[in-house]
């Protein structure tokens, strides 16, 4: 029953751009690897990046000389690295910040085909690359999900007790929520956010526009609810589901949540407190943040194995995976993405204008 739910879900949730937006190119000579529709930059690798599921997922990976820490991004639904691509260097260069971003399976020139789990071993092998080929520190690692990328953000933040923070952009409480009011949550619902969030201990940022069509803002909102380090959340007035990177406070609020938890102690002290620093004054100001109030929902107990904050605990686990709670296969259920012309030209246009709007 459950491998049915799955296939037909999946037929239903995801919505990899077709024909991908790039190719891989691999020069014949230095064997380099680049996106198609881009030219080479130095501080920019391509990567092909085997998953414990099989599949081979591509990434990329933009170095910042003056960067600290490392962003992680998970993208939304409809989208690929050739969409996303402007966007990411320009992130890297306005934030400071080194960045990842990966194709989900079945997405671009990725293999496979999407799925719930798949996702979920897509951030796991972009992760340990983080970890073992660029030697990031897991204290030094900023998640960021998108949309349906909330999903695999948000797993994979469940399992890593010490990352230096999260950010959440549009997320989703979970796939059946989406569409319908639900009150719990049934075996067959996907990426299921809304439980996990509790298990989450770093500072986490919620952005979300309340104009947003596809995924109300009440979902940013209860999960900022059920966060143990609260930031101050960015409720966009006015913003919709893919053109938050246009307004002016997207940025500046990533700026100064990047600068927080940079200066912040590291996150293996944090998690020897239970710190209520993250949480500021509920206040009324241009990123129309508003307050909101405890659900009083109760937490689950957080996973033991995983328990340890110390280095030599996290060695020892060597981030296995394999135990990862292993739910049904599922996929999203986000309502599918109109495809036409006029939303092309919108996403294209969207990126053009970055530069513009935040040097403003």
């Amino acid at each position: 029953m459950g491998g049915v739910t799955s296939t037909m879900a999946a037929k239903l949730a995801f919505f990899p751009p077709n024909p991908p937006t790039y190719e891989l190119l691999t020069e014949s000579v230095t064997g380099l690897t680049t996106l198609s529709r881009f030219p080479h930059r130095e501080n920019v690798e391509v990567l092909r990046l085997p998953t414990r599921r099989g599949t081979e997922i591509v990434a990329v990976y933009i170095r910042n000389p003056m960067a600290t820490s490392t962003l992680l991004y998970s993208h939304g639904n409809a989208a690929d690295l050739g969409q996303m691509y402007d966007l990411f260097i320009e992130l890297s260069i306005h934030l400071r910040l080194n960045l990842m971003g990966y194709d989900y399976s079945g997405y671009g020139q990725s293999s496979g085909k999407p799925s719930e789990q798949n996702t979920y071993a897509d951030i796991e092998a972009a992760y340990k690359c983080l970890t073992e080929n660029y030697g990031a520190k897991y204290e030094n690692i900023i998640l960021y999900g998108q949309s349906v990328g909330s999903g695999p953000t948000l797993n994979l933040a469940a399992h890593i007790p010490c990352l230096r923070a999260v950010v959440l952009h549009s997320p989703i409480l979970s796939g059946l929520r989406v569409m319908y009011p639900l009150k719990r949550t049934y075996w067959f619902d996907i990426y299921k956010n809304i439980d996990k969030m509790p298990l989450v201990n770093c500072p986490v940022l919620i952005i979300h526009g309340t104009a947003d069509d596809v995924v109300d803002c009440s979902h940013g909102k209860q999960l900022w609810e059920l966060c143990k380090e609260k930031y101050e959340p960015l409720w966009l007035k006015g913003g919709k589901h893919c053109d938050l990177e246009l307004f002016p406070e997207y940025i500046k609020h990533l700026k100064k949540f990047i600068s927080t938890v940079e200066k912040s102690p590291s996150p293996q002290r944090q998690a020897r407190r239970r710190s209520t620093d993250w949480h500021e004054p509920s206040r009324r100001s241009t990123d129309c943040f508003e307050a909101s109030r405890s659900t009083g929902r109760r937490e689950k107990p957080y996973l033991e194995k995983f328990r340890s904050t110390g280095k030599e605990k996290h060695e020892k686990l060597k981030f296995s995976f394999d135990h990862m709670e292993k739910s049904r296969r599922s996929v999203d259920c986000l309502e599918p993405p109109k495809r036409n012309t006029e939303q092309i030209e919108k996403f294209r246009k969207s990126v053009d204008r970055l530069d513009r709007i935040w040097a403003g």
